[in-house]
């Protein structure tokens, strides 16, 4: 019987999944398949990258994933790790607002008031603001056509200043994004289909939220991994044979020969595939492909940089009198930062006994200048604006600057019909060659681990309807 060869370009958390899965399932059905894993940098994971020193558990990159979306939490399960899955702590999440720390309203979801006594206490609007968005519960419903921005369709409901100063810092922080100009149908096709169905996204959102739990039930919706998550990285590292994985290989051009694809590297390396699955960034794969032309967004937006800034101290030199787990920045404010996270009241597990853990983004889209500064820069301008809204004034124990260049990709307005046209025209030009990622159909660990199986199913229904291929 032939043995079929597979190659998967990039190793993260997208490349992993599919080179996992494809392994388990071939096995599971007897399908002769050889997976090769190529890896431009010298170490797997992508974004999930963790650092355990002295006691600290540190995320470099995302620090969990949502349960609710079961793909990664079954991947641990998978992979045997069901006894190192831990659930984040839950307590108050904060908006900054004129300089001041104000709590997200009780009973907003996502940003859409469903209770109103909080609603109206709270200073994050004015009087008139807080009118604008009871409006909500009047407007007709308005059938859309097409796609339209996340931006345009909040401020349309519940109008300008629940966006600004709630909604946009809340949701756009998922993307690094400009809520104006991201894709509703891409991101949250969810609230679209809620106007539709109840019309109003206060009463939608009121009808269709869980019941409310009491003191003491409220359960984390995220999980991570007691040593942090690259623990899954190195858990499938395991899984797979040893001759699977070539770290150091960036693709210099992929070509098709015969039913086949031959894959250069830069490194002097070529491998010839049966089929392909590309999980890097889609600027890459139009650069292995230089003489193809790919289909283009409509509102071509390069991805964003970010930045993440780990600091430790000790307990005795910062006070937190916040009962809660961070906050979140408005673009309204006039800080570096876009967000920041108390992980050692989220995550207790990562920081040890008398030491206090916190973690601050910069960079968002249209404000990413801050992430090619310096170390020194970056920590400067982070310390200067937790001076000013939390009094933090010692100096750290310890920080990390990690800078992720191009890493959030922007799902612009027409961003999922992009992404059907580019794979009917890749299927139609190059059959057995499959893409998958953060680019295309969701940011989320859980949403490029479903890609990555997707890709696998793309895979084995391929080969099996294909009889052409030869020994490798």
């Amino acid at each position: 019987m032939s043995e079929y060869q597979i190659v998967i370009i990039g190793g993260g958390i997208t490349g992993l999944s599919a080179a996992y899965y494809l392994y388990k399932t071939a096995k599971e059905q007897k399908t002769s398949v050889h997976i090769t894993l190529l890896e431009e940098q010298q170490r797997l994971g992508g974004k999930i990258w963790t650092e355990r020193w002295n006691g600290f558990v540190m995320e470099k990159g995302p620090d969990s994933f949502l349960e609710r979306k079961a793909s990664a939490k079954q991947l641990a399960l998978d992979l045997g790790l069901e006894d190192q899955l831990v659930r984040n702590r839950t307590g108050q999440a904060y908006i900054l607002h004129k300089g001041k720390l104000h709590p997200i309203p009780e009973g907003a979801v996502m940003g859409v008031p469903t209770q109103i006594s909080p609603f109206i206490a709270t200073r994050l609007f004015s009087i008139s603001g807080k009118m604008r968005a009871s409006l909500d519960l009047f407007l007709p419903r308005q059938s859309i056509e097409g796609d339209i921005s996340v931006g345009e369709f909040f401020r349309r409901r519940l109008g300008n200043e629940v966006v600004d100063h709630l909604i946009e810092p809340l949701l756009s922080g998922i993307y690094a994004g400009n809520l104006d100009r991201l894709s509703l149908k891409a991101t949250f096709p969810q609230f679209a289909q809620m106007e539709e169905k109840y019309r109003s996204l206060i009463l939608g959102m009121k009808k269709t939220r869980p019941a409310k739990k009491l003191p003491g039930e409220e359960k984390g919706q995220f999980l991570t991994l007691k040593n942090g998550l690259s623990t899954l990285v190195e858990a499938i590292g395991k899984e797979l044979p040893p001759e699977t994985i070539h770290l150091g290989c960036k693709i210099k051009e992929i070509q098709r020969e015969n039913h086949r694809y031959q894959l250069s590297c830069e490194n002097g390396h070529t491998f010839l595939a049966d089929a392909v699955i590309v999980t890097t960034p889609f600027p890459s794969l139009q650069k292995m492909m230089p003489s193809f032309t790919h289909p283009q967004p409509v509102q071509s937006v390069p991805a964003t940089s970010v930045a993440t800034v780990i600091l430790g101290f000790d307990s005795q030199d910062v006070q937190i009198p916040y009962e809660g787990t961070g906050f979140v920045v408005p673009r309204t404010e006039n800080t570096t930062i876009t967000a920041c996270t108390w992980t050692n009241k989220k995550w207790p597990h990562t920081t040890p006994e008398g030491k206090i853990l916190m973690r601050c983004y910069v960079g968002r889209s249209g404000d990413e200048a801050i992430v090619d500064e310096p170390d020194e820069i970056i920590l400067q301008r982070v310390r200067q604006d937790l001076a000013k809204v939390m009094h933090i004034e010692k100096e750290p124990l310890f920080y990390r600057v990690t800078r992720w260049h191009r890493s959030m990709p922007q799902y612009t307005v027409g961003h999922a019909d992009w992404v059907k046209q580019l794979e009917e025209t890749l299927h139609h030009h190059f059959p057995g060659l499959f893409f998958a990622g953060a680019s295309y159909h969701g940011v989320g660990i859980p949403d490029c681990i479903d890609q990555g199986k997707r890709a696998v199913e793309e895979v084995l229904q391929y080969i099996h309807t294909h009889s052409h291929t030869t020994n490798g």
